[in-house]
C-alpha cells in the first residue's frame, strides 16, 4: 500500500448501500440473470484500460459466490473516489485469485451484511490496489487488514491448535519418560 487512497467511510457506505440487483444469480450457461462478464468487462472500461476476452474468460470460470462477489466487486470500485486510481495489472489479479479467497471464506452477501466483513473486504480492495485508506498510515491499515482479516484469524487458530497439540504430545512424552525412570528405579531397589 503506498498511495492515498479514497476515505474508509465512503467505501463502507457504497458497499452497504450495494442495489440488490447486483446479488441476482450471476449468468452461467443458460441459468441465471447477472451478467459478471459484462460488469467487469464495463469496468475495464470505465478505468480505461479493457480487459481483453482471454483475461474476461479467466474470470468468469468462477463459482456462483465467487461471481456474485465479484459483481459486488465491480459496484465497489465503480465509486467515483477510486476513479483514476485503478490500474489493469492490480485489478486482474484482484478480481481474480483474491476475490475466490474471499468467497471460499464467506458467502458474497455476509461481506455486505455484516459490517467486520464488509470493512475487511474493502481493506483488502484498496491493499490489493495499492491503496491506503484516507488518513490512515501504512502501519495503521495494515494491522487493521490483519484484525479483520477472516484468513489471518483462521492461521492464527491453526497455529494456536497445532502450538497446543506439540504442547500435548510433548507433556505426554515426558509422563512416559518419567514413568519409565519410576520404574527402572523401582526395579533397581
Amino acid at each position: 500500500m503506498t498511495h492515498a487512497g479514497p476515505s474508509l467511510e465512503i467505501l463502507l457506505r457504497r458497499l452497504a448501500e450495494t442495489p440488490q440487483d447486483f446479488l441476482d444469480a450471476p449468468r452461467t450457461g443458460k441459468s441465471g440473470q447477472l451478467h459478471v462478464s459484462a460488469l467487469i468487462f464495463d469496468l475495464s472500461h470505465q478505468i480505461g484500460q479493457p480487459f481483453t476476452e482471454a483475461e474476461l474468460r479467466t474470470l468468469s470460470g468462477t463459482d456462483a459466490n465467487g461471481m456474485t462477489l465479484c459483481a459486488i466487486a465491480c459496484w465497489l470500485l465503480s465509486d467515483d473516489t477510486l476513479q483514476g486510481r485503478i490500474s489493469k495489472p492490480r485489478l486482474l489479479p484482484f478480481l481474480g485469485q483474491t476475490l475466490q479467497a474471499l468467497a471460499a471464506e464467506y458467502k458474497a452477501e455476509r461481506y455486505l451484511l455484516d459490517p467486520e466483513r464488509r470493512e475487511e473486504l474493502v481493506r483488502i480492495t484498496l491493499a490489493d490496489l495499492g491503496l491506503l485508506p484516507a488518513g490512515e498510515t501504512a502501519a495503521q491499515a495494515q494491522d487493521r487488514l490483519q484484525a479483520l482479516s477472516s484468513t489471518e484469524r483462521r492461521r492464527i487458530i491453526a497455529a494456536a491448535r497445532e502450538a497446543e497439540k506439540r504442547a500435548r504430545e510433548i507433556r505426554e512424552a515426558l509422563i512416559k519418560k518419567a514413568a519409565a525412570e519410576a520404574a527402572d528405579k523401582y526395579t533397581r531397589e
